[in-house]
């Protein structure tokens, strides 16, 4: 089987900019398969039926795509302008997991890592007598 994306929370005609765009198959992830577990989603992605636009996030998972072939596809999704995307990538451990799990995962990373990016800013805007102790 070759590398595959699954994708969820994308509107139509966003399913239809990314398979355009994208070198790898996209495959849209319907609502009732929220309870299978990954692996399952991914082994029937192409007999799939029905719109990926149930979720209020946007998520594109790629499985058994090699690593040059992820930054090109992360960076064409970027540069498509189609809103805040969560990347992954299918691992191990993750193929055993139900979707919707994964996906809740998924989001509280993003959220972690967003709060990191906040922090790092907020750190770098303060500067004072308090704060910066350089020698000058």
């Amino acid at each position: 089987m070759g590398g595959r994306i699954l994708v969820v929370g994308f509107m139509p005609d966003e399913v239809e900019k990314l398979r355009k765009a994208l070198p790898v198959p996209v495959f849209e992830v319907p609502e009732y398969c929220r309870d299978w577990v990954v692996s399952e989603v991914v082994d029937k992605a192409e007999e799939l039926s029905g719109s990926s636009y149930w979720h209020l996030r946007k998520f594109v998972i790629m499985h058994d795509v090699e690593d040059e072939t992820l930054k090109g596809i992360i960076g064409t999704v970027k540069s498509l302008d189609i809103g805040r995307v969560i990347f992954a990538t299918t691992t191990e451990t993750s193929l055993t997991w139900k979707l919707e799990d994964l996906l809740n995962e998924l989001m509280a990373e993003d959220e972690y890592f967003k709060a990191m990016r906040w922090a790092r800013e907020e750190a770098k805007k303060r500067k004072g007598p308090f704060l910066d102790i350089r020698e000058k």
